[in-house]
């Protein structure tokens, strides 16, 4: 694995790059609140099939930094998009499959629907998509979102701010059902990643923007606004989601066809929560397989 940084607009992205030097890339975007680990056991397996893979930290988690003290930590989809739009040029990318987990999953429906000459299709990993603005969900889905409330109080935000790596843990212990790829050993690797000075700031920003605590960054208003008009998305879409998924549940999912005018699949798995890529890696990755399919098609 080749670790690298470049950069790309107003931060400085760390990424993790491996395969086949001529393998044919796909970005990978992690989740929240996690870091490239997460998919430790899905990369090989990509990589096995000739894929080049390409794993990149967000703004705010692990190595990746900005570059000026006073920019803000805006943490928004839209931002986080931005980054990668950036990251794709740096690397002379004009054009990649992409997969993503939670937060990359947000991210690359947002690419998806706002950019869609950007990517030749998407994996999305625990969320799913319906146009326009996220709206208050359901009463059962509310109650699952208890933490993003609790950010969007000034006591939940100065706790998080305090107590970064216990607010973590608690999702993880939370989301999925408890088992062996859940482990103190595992979430030791990645909590170094939610160390970092700008963790919090742009975690509570993600979530404080979304429902009305922080006001939206005017510099990314274009991207945002673009999203929020598309009425469908064209590109191939593969969604996976775990059937014991206690953030984002399975109700979520359903209907979402819908939305979707290019190839789109769904795949649930049994027994698995939030984080199939850590949960059920050999199921993921076969899926990924089947979807991106022969190396050199795309």
């Amino acid at each position: 694995m080749d670790v690298n940084s470049v950069t790309a607009g107003e931060v400085e992205i760390t990424y993790e790059a491996s395969g086949p030097d001529m393998g044919q890339p796909v970005l990978l975007l992690h989740g929240w609140p996690d870091d490239p680990r997460t998919f430790d056991r899905v990369v090989p397996l990509l990589n096995a099939a000739g894929w080049r893979t390409i794993v990149p930290y967000w703004r705010g988690c692990g190595p990746t930094k900005f570059l000026d003290a006073a920019t803000p930590r805006t943490g928004e989809p839209a931002a986080l998009a931005t980054d990668i739009l950036a990251f794709m040029d740096a690397l002379g990318f004009s054009r990649l499959p992409v997969i993503g987990h939670d937060w990359g999953a947000r991210v690359a429906y947002l690419l998806a629907a706002a950019r869609p000459q950007r990517v030749s299709s998407i994996a999305a990993l625990s969320v799913p998509w319906a146009p326009g603005r996220l709206g208050v969900p359901p009463l059962p889905q509310v109650r699952a979102f208890w933490y993003q409330w609790f950010m969007n109080t000034e006591p939940g935000a100065a706790f998080v701010r305090e107590n970064p790596l216990a607010f973590a843990r608690e999702q993880w212990v939370a989301w999925s059902p408890p088992g062996p790829w859940f482990t103190d050993e595992t979430f030791s690797k990645t909590a170094p990643s939610l160390q970092n000075p700008d963790w919090a700031a742009v975690t509570l920003n993600f979530y404080r923007s979304r429902w009305g605590a922080d006001a939206p960054d005017p510099r990314f208003a274009a991207l945002r606004q673009a999203a929020e008009e598309a009425q469908n998305i064209a590109v191939p879409t593969l969604v996976i989601h775990g059937a014991d998924d206690t953030c984002l549940l399975p109700a979520s999912f359903e209907g979402q066809k819908q939305f979707f005018t290019g190839t789109y699949r769904q795949v649930e798995l049994e027994g698995v929560g939030h984080f199939p890529t850590r949960e059920a890696p050999e199921k993921v990755a076969e899926a990924l397989l089947a979807h991106l399919g022969e190396v050199g098609e795309h």
